[in-house]
């Protein structure tokens, strides 16, 4: 039989050992901390790029169309992940990783966004379903329109 003072410090289901577990171990972050500071801001962008959804192909054509200044705020967009592309490529560079796509001292302008996803769609009809991201199109669309020469 076990004393009253056992009892107290071991109460039933375990409690005590549950807490004088030790706290868990995150390797990724350990490892990603002790590698580099690109590693941590990569993985900062990751868990931020978790929290926010891409806006799907559909989306965008409601927003053109059921919109006051729909296609102002759709060109807006794009904008938006056309700088978001480029400045992903110019990482993936900087870290030694080859390039999707290569300007070669080209500079694009705002209006380049509308016109290359438009042009992405039109070239690859019936390839790109309604829910897939406006990123994808995009990315896609540099890809094509500015190939690097291997």
């Amino acid at each position: 039989m076990s004393s009253p003072r056992a009892a107290s410090r071991h109460p039933p289901g375990g409690g005590a050992s549950r807490l004088a577990k030790p706290a868990r171990r995150r390797p990724l972050l350990n490892a990603c901390l002790r590698s580099s500071p690109g590693c941590l801001a990569w993985l900062a962008l990751a868990l931020c790029a978790t929290q926010a959804s891409a806006m799907s192909i559909r989306e965008l054509r409601a927003i053109e169309q059921l919109q006051a200044n729909g296609d102002l705020h759709a060109q807006y967009y794009l904008i938006g992940v056309m700088e978001g592309a480029l400045e992903a490529n110019a990482m993936a560079q900087r870290n030694g990783r080859k390039p999707l796509f290569c300007l070669q001292g080209r500079r694009l302008t705002p209006q380049t966004a509308a016109s290359l996803y438009r042009a992405e769609l039109l070239r690859n009809e019936g390839v790109y379903e309604a829910d897939m991201p406006v990123e994808l199109v995009m990315t896609n669309a540099l890809s094509s329109s500015y190939r690097c020469a291997d």
